[in-house]
């Protein structure tokens, strides 16, 4: 911590250092207990400010690849963090052509393919593995009031990007920040605000995700698999009213 907050986070504010350092944390709920899920992506958002790294959760081999590449080719050094889910190496859905290779680029924002726009009531933002879970679920199938969306650099927030991702759906009631990690962690505290600045003042504004914790990830996989799959449901089903807060208040426990 003390290396990540005094050289690499304000390196060059302080000391007048710059530096491409790479980071890849491995970081994916997936069962296993907390040690897999700890990377702390809550604790480098957090940390930026003034344009001083780049923090990314790339979901696709090319969008790996491209943030690599760009990250050499980039003319303000600046460090990277990279959030690196273990199940993403061998996950079938998370492939590209070769063409996605060497014909695109890094694309900071996401939006879901072959959804109908015009029906489209309720937009999901996520980053990372969880897409696939959403996309995967059962309950995705013919829910044409859906789209899901990912956020695949986080910081420098890509506001325009997502700007242009809502105005693609014409009838959209509600957007909500779905994420794995507890309320307390994961990018929920970064993107929370910045996504009700910018959202229109018609669109209600949700969050689903794990309610706050003590430890990053559940040590059971039967109680990984329960909250997962819960998290999944309630924001899948657009009849389940959401909110921006949790229903006990602050006071409770």
């Amino acid at each position: 911590m003390c290396i990540r907050d005094r050289f690499i986070a304000a390196g060059e504010a302080k000391w007048l250092r710059a530096n491409g350092l790479v980071m890849l944390l491995p970081h994916g709920y997936e069962g296993q207990g907390p040690e897999h899920s700890s990377a702390r992506l809550e604790r480098y958002l957090q940390l930026c400010a003034e344009n001083n790294m780049q923090v990314c959760y790339p979901s696709t081999p090319a969008q790996y690849f491209h943030v690599l590449r760009r990250q050499v080719k980039q003319e303000i050094v600046r460090p990277l963090v990279v959030m690196t889910p273990k199940s993403l190496l061998r996950l079938p859905q998370a492939t590209n052509r070769l063409s996605h290779l060497s014909d695109t680029r890094f694309f900071p924002v996401l939006g879901e393919p072959r959804v109908p726009a015009e029906k489209v009531t309720r937009l999901i933002l996520c980053t990372g593995k969880i897409y696939y879970d959403l996309v995967g679920h059962e309950q995705r199938k013919d829910n044409e009031r859906v789209a899901i969306g990912r956020v695949e650099l986080l910081y420098p927030f890509p506001e325009a990007d997502v700007r242009d991702l809502i105005a693609a759906y014409p009838n959209l009631e509600e957007v909500l920040w779905v994420q794995e990690e507890p309320r307390n962690m994961g990018a929920r505290a970064y993107m929370s605000p910045r996504l009700l600045q910018i959202l229109p003042d018609e669109l209600e504004f949700g969050y689903v995700g794990r309610p706050e914790r003590a430890s990053p990830g559940e040590g059971y996989p039967a109680a990984h698999n329960a909250e997962q799959h819960r998290i999944l449901s309630t924001a899948l089903d657009v009849s389940v009213p959401v909110s921006a807060y949790p229903k006990k208040t602050p006071g409770e426990r």
